[in-house]
């Protein structure tokens, strides 16, 4: 096990998205920063972070929260009365 610093950060997301990342989280039982990282480190060594079970239930999340985003979608979106920064 390696030992490492972590800090407290704010980052904004969209709302559904993160609804969806909770469910994921807390499927998995870990903590929102826990997946977050996790899912961070599979995609700088050009790895899926997710199995096809966890990519069911995604699915599943997805669709009870309204997400219908997508990887195209990444770097165009904008807020509601703002920039989108």
């Amino acid at each position: 096990m390696k030992t490492i610093e972590r800090v407290q950060t704010g980052v904004r997301i969209e709302r559904r998205t993160l609804k969806v990342l909770k469910g994921v989280a807390e499927s998995l039982d870990l903590s929102l920063g826990d997946l977050l990282e996790g899912i961070v480190l599979h995609a700088f060594e050009g790895k899926a972070p997710f199995g096809d079970r966890t990519l069911k239930q995604i699915a599943q999340l997805k669709s009870v929260y309204g997400l219908e985003l997508t990887a195209e979608d990444s770097h165009q979106l904008m807020e509601e009365g703002g920039d989108g920064r």
